[in-house]
């Protein structure tokens, strides 16, 4: 007997209820008495006295019987004064709160509605307020890794944006503006290429001699090189016509403004200059602004034809003469593409880096091929050759190729490009600003998104903030209702020590 009323009575929590109505402990019409408890308990509380202790049972927690006992025994200390000379109080306060305890332990309702609200707590409310706790954490440590992601990434927009601006040779603090800078160097930059191109006198010559003695080559080779070897970077129209320009007229190229987008200008012309010995009085000006110097206003003589001369039939066609582009400038006169030099000018810069490469091609070429004269059959071919070509080491051939190569990069560099574009096109300035701003842009959105994930995370927070203490408040309530059905069970069963099983909150 002694071993029975030692051995521990051990039940599932989830299970609890079932097993007070199993054991015929609890109604199972219970839910609907206990309807009519939270009735009066609602009407009850409306009237209670100024106390803490009632305060903190009542505020934010659902009143069971076990409160309900604890408001009893406080009324007793605060309605003293209403007790009559038999013990009981006049007091509607105690009366409500004594009547709510008798309906409550009326067929132990309040056992079965405490192990429903402690299963509730246990299998709902609990995990509902911890995964909420972790999703706010969790949220917390996302929104932190996106806020380094976003700070990253902005900074490595804005390195690749210097990074870019280092490419094209400029500081990145006014793009436009430091873009034309740059073209305004450029000739004198082609100049000095134009300078060095006179070191290849020699191999010119080579390159010549070796053509003429293989191929039986008369005519002349790289024309333009040979050219440029002489005059430097000389105007195109000296190299087109073979006569030095008396009067050079550049192109004049505005600046753009800076940031804006602005569209290339059409130059139609004067049509209309000497237009009025023909009658032609006035001009038409669209609404684009553009003056075609045309009119639809006839004279008094042209009235019968619909204001239009179209000439008369008998006399003599007129006769339209077709000319070169370029013939229409006075003899001695640059204009245009012809007062460019010829590393500016694309057709002749296009022909100057294919002769120089071209030039590279046959060094390189006479240098691997030189590995292998050291033959009997090698010598033979070559004992006619003119000495230019018998008295070149391969020592001397590669250095005669270092020349060409950095010729050729310094007109084919990365940066070079950007400022053969940029002269050629004032569009291009504009785009490049704008893919360069792109950069800073998308870094400046990173930076406004890195903010906005501060603050969701400082919501985030406020948020963990806000369910800890509700956690810790259900755990603490729940694991004292855990205990107080305990020992209310164990008083049915002769004290035996009772373990509600499961409950981790």
């Amino acid at each position: 007997m002694e071993n029975i009323k030692n051995l521990p009575i051990d039940i599932q929590t989830s299970k609890l209820l079932d097993w007070l109505l199993d054991r015929r402990h609890c109604n199972m019409k219970w839910q609907s008495e206990v309807k009519e408890i939270r009735e009066k308990i609602n009407a009850a509380i409306q009237d209670m006295p100024e106390n803490e202790e009632i305060k903190q049972l009542l505020s934010g927690s659902y009143i069971h019987y076990f409160h309900c006992l604890r408001i009893v025994e406080i009324l007793r200390g605060t309605e003293a004064s209403s007790k009559n000379i038999f013990g009981r109080y006049s007091s509607q306060r105690m009366k409500d709160w004594q009547e709510i305890v008798t309906l409550y332990e009326a067929d132990n309702v309040y056992l079965a509605e405490v192990a429903s609200l402690l299963s509730r707590n246990v299998s709902y409310e609990g995990p509902a307020l911890r995964k909420q706790l972790a999703k706010a954490q969790q949220l917390q440590q996302e929104l932190s890794r996106r806020e380094v992601e976003c700070q990253s990434s902005a900074a490595d927009l804005r390195e690749r944006y210097y990074t870019a601006c280092k490419q094209y040779g400029i500081r990145g603090d006014n793009v436009p503006r430091e873009l034309q800078a740059l073209v305004k160097d450029l000739p004198a930059v082609l100049d000095e290429v134009g300078k060095d191109t006179a070191k290849l006198d020699k191999h010119i010559q080579l390159y010549t001699a070796f053509t003429n003695f293989v191929c039986e080559w008369s005519d002349s080779v790289l024309p333009l090189l040979t050219f440029a070897q002489k005059k430097g970077n000389a105007t195109f129209y000296e190299w087109r016509t073979g006569n030095a320009p008396t009067v050079v007229e550049r192109p004049v190229v505005e600046d753009a403004a800076p940031d804006a987008v602005t569209d290339d200008t059409i130059d139609w012309g004067d049509f209309g200059a000497g237009a009025d010995s023909q009658g032609v009085t006035s001009a038409i000006t669209v609404e684009d602004g553009v003056d075609w110097g045309i009119s639809l206003e006839p004279s008094s003589e042209d009235a019968g034809a619909g204001g239009i001369d179209w000439g008369d039939s008998d006399e003599t066609p007129i006769e339209i003469e077709i000319v070169d582009a370029g013939t229409d400038c006075p003899d001695g006169v640059a204009r245009g593409e012809d007062a460019l030099s010829i590393l500016e000018n694309f057709q002749s810069r296009s022909q100057f880096i294919d002769e120089l490469m071209e030039l590279e091609i046959f060094l390189t070429q006479r240098i691997s091929e030189m590995k292998e004269e050291a033959d009997v059959v090698a010598m033979s071919q070559f004992q006619q050759a003119p000495s230019i070509i018998q008295g070149q080491s391969r020592e001397h051939v590669q250095k005669m190729l270092s020349v060409v190569q950095d010729l050729v990069g310094r007109l084919t560099s990365l940066r070079m490009q950007h400022l053969f574009m940029i002269h050629a096109s004032p569009r291009y300035v504009e785009r490049v600003s704008e893919v360069l701003r792109q950069k800073l842009k998308q870094a400046d959105i990173l930076v406004l998104k890195g903010t906005t994930m501060v603050e969701r995370r400082q919501e985030a927070l406020e948020e963990q903030s806000r369910l800890e203490p509700r956690v810790d408040l259900l755990g603490g309530r729940t694991r004292e209702l855990q205990k107080q059905i305990e020992a209310d069970i164990s008083k049915r069963y002769h004290s035996r020590p009772v373990n509600l099983m499961g409950v981790n909150i």
